[in-house]
């Protein structure tokens, strides 16, 4: 079941990545530098201020696409751990327990 939801997700996460990193490298300095672009292109594309609060609504919102891929990702890769399950079960079936010292 978790394999199902878990290959969508990783391409998923994955493009969020290099969609934020390409949005980063678009912004523009806080002392109106150039940025990857040039700050003039992007203003005639967006406008004066357009850039700015599009480009920042832009990147949280990636951004938080990243952060909830990543949580998810962990968690199901934590969660569904079969083969350690079942490595451990069989290991634990073959040796016998251990005494306890008196100590």
């Amino acid at each position: 079941m978790a394999e199902i939801i878990q290959t969508p997700l990783t391409v998923v996460h994955v493009m969020a990545c290099f969609f934020l990193v390409l949005v980063i490298l678009i912004q523009p300095g806080k002392s109106g530098g150039l940025g990857i672009f040039g700050s003039a292109g992007a203003q005639q594309v967006f406008g004066g201020r357009g850039a700015g609060n599009f480009l920042t609504k832009t990147t949280w919102t990636t951004a938080g696409i990243f952060f909830i891929t990543s949580i998810s990702l962990a968690y199901l890769s934590s969660s569904t751990d079969e083969a350690l399950q079942k490595r451990s079960e069989s290991s634990q079936q073959g040796k016998a327990p251990a005494p306890a010292s008196s100590k």
